[in-house]
């Protein structure tokens, strides 16, 4: 019987190694890719040459440890469970009636908790609050939780949860490059992608990538022996004024269904700066230039056309899956992206990809989910416009829907949510020593006299309860968002 060869023996040690290695790797999930994904790009594009959280030329500029979130005391409690151990079995002899009577303690101690801190007149004149299980769907807590309130930013959880409920967490958005009408013309298509970045390396990470489509298409083009084309760009997909109702903002670009980079003329992906005020045409430029570097002529300037219908293109690139831009925008509060979903929601509903469109569909397919809706109007999908109008209650119930097992396309909505003291909108709230750090995630929402804050917490006995915070016409927002944050982590602390 002849040896085995000193090769044969590596390839099977690396064969069994890399099977225990997925083995591993497959018993230590579940992942939420998404999130964490755009938590790892976040950290990557930090960098060490200074700025808030790195001061170049310092100690500071060294990698810092990471904050330390308070541990969970108790695991998960089943449905219905009493507080105490956690595992179900309640403080007492575990009977039904000691169960009610745990559940009734735990309300009372809520609002002892949370009533005299919605007074406070940080808060403004009209606070909506409200405070359920998401397990068992039992309101804990609420005042005014069916008050329709100016939402701000809270209101991309109703955009989220209705895009994803729409079209589903794997959709992705097609930009393509199409032949035109006449001889040497060539069309970029616009698909509504958030994502699309003329950047080599975009500042936020994956999305649809003009710089691939420009090479993809220069092959195509050079393959069929044409090294010299027209551009035209359609970007009609999306109708309506391309300005929100609040006009030239540095929190927005015009809305169109072909722009680059968000029509941001640095290498920001968030934040307030101003933006081009036709952003499909310099995306057209920007698609003309990368076809020059690889040795396709553009004549003329980029002009509007039409692509025929069924038209099979030449070239496409996609954006990330649904599941990846909901949690981008949730984390960093995205407004380009809350209204390209919005619009995308009105797309797969029929409705005009518009603003008014965008009116109709939200509410449609919140409705469709099983969600009390009344007295509600989604105006826009990023929360910028005023005539925005949802409920506590209303949003607690989406989180609520988000968690439930049964829904699983939603989970997007939770694993974009900020965390406190860590991540997006809320890393430098309620952090440090905040019984509220690491273990509540949250929506914040901001306009010039209003403040709002709406998420998930886990609690002392290990439940997952949504919570939502609507306050009108608070005088500063500093100390209204300090309020907020006092809020939310008595809900952290309270059982």
């Amino acid at each position: 019987m002849p040896l085995v060869k000193t090769w044969q023996l590596i390839a099977v040690s690396a064969v069994a190694g890399l099977a225990l290695s997925a083995a591993t790797v497959a018993a230590a999930g579940p992942w939420d890719s998404g999130q964490r994904k755009a938590e790892r790009d976040k950290a990557a594009s930090w960098g060490r040459t200074g700025g808030a959280d790195h001061g170049a030329g310092t100690a500071a500029a060294l990698p810092q440890a990471a904050p330390s979130a308070p541990g969970v005391l108790a695991g998960v409690r089943p449905a219905g469970a009493g507080p105490g151990t956690g595992d179900g079995t309640g403080s007492g002899t575990g009977s039904g009636s000691g169960k009610q009577a745990g559940a009734a303690d735990s309300g009372a101690a809520l609002a002892a908790a949370l009533r005299p801190l919605l007074a406070d007149p940080a808060l403004g004149t009209a606070r909506g609050a409200c405070v359920i299980d998401t397990a068992t769907g039992k309101v804990l807590f609420e005042a005014g939780a069916r008050d329709a309130m100016t939402p701000a930013s809270t209101v991309k959880i109703a955009t989220a949860a209705a895009s994803l409920a729409a079209l589903g967490p794997d959709h992705r958005i097609r930009t393509t490059v199409t032949p035109g009408a006449g001889p040497g013309q060539i069309i970029l298509v616009g698909g509504g992608d958030p994502s699309l970045t003329a950047k080599k390396k975009a500042p936020a990470g994956a999305g649809g990538s003009l710089v691939a489509l420009a090479a993809d298409t220069a092959q195509a083009l050079k393959a069929a022996g044409t090294d010299s084309v027209a551009l035209g760009y359609d970007d009609s997909l999306y109708t309506g004024p391309v300005l929100h109702p609040i006009g030239e903002n540095p929190n927005l670009a015009p809305v169109t269904a072909l722009t680059a980079d968000e029509g941001r003329p640095d290498e920001s992906f968030s934040g307030p700066v101003k933006r081009s005020q036709d952003p499909s045409r310099d995306t057209a430029r920007a698609f003309a230039a990368l076809l020059k570097e690889r040795g396709v002529k553009v004549t003329g300037e980029p002009a509007r056309a039409k692509a025929a219908t069924g038209a099979v293109p030449l070239a496409a690139t996609l954006s990330p899956p649904l599941a990846g831009l909901v949690e981008r925008m949730l984390t960093h509060s995205d407004n380009d992206i809350a209204e390209a979903l919005a619009r995308q929601t009105a797309l797969a509903s029929g409705a005009p990809a518009s603003f008014d469109g965008v009116a109709q569909a939200t509410g449609a397919k919140l409705a469709a989910l099983g969600v009390d809706t009344a007295g509600s109007r989604f105006a826009d999908g990023s929360g910028l416009n005023r005539a925005d109008k949802v409920s506590a209650g209303l949003l607690t119930a989406l989180l609520a829907k988000a968690a439930d097992p049964q829904r699983p396309e939603l989970r997007p909505v939770l694993t974009g949510l900020p965390v406190a003291g860590f991540t997006g909108t809320l890393r430098t709230r309620n952090s440090g020593d905040s019984p509220a750090a690491g273990l509540l995630r949250a929506k914040t929402g901001t306009l010039s006299g209003v403040n709002s804050l709406a998420g998930t917490v886990v609690d002392p006995t290990g439940r997952l309860l949504a919570f939502a915070f609507l306050t009108a016409n608070t005088p500063d927002p500093g100390p209204a968002e300090k309020g907020l944050d006092k809020l939310a982590a008595a809900v952290a602390n309270a059982s």
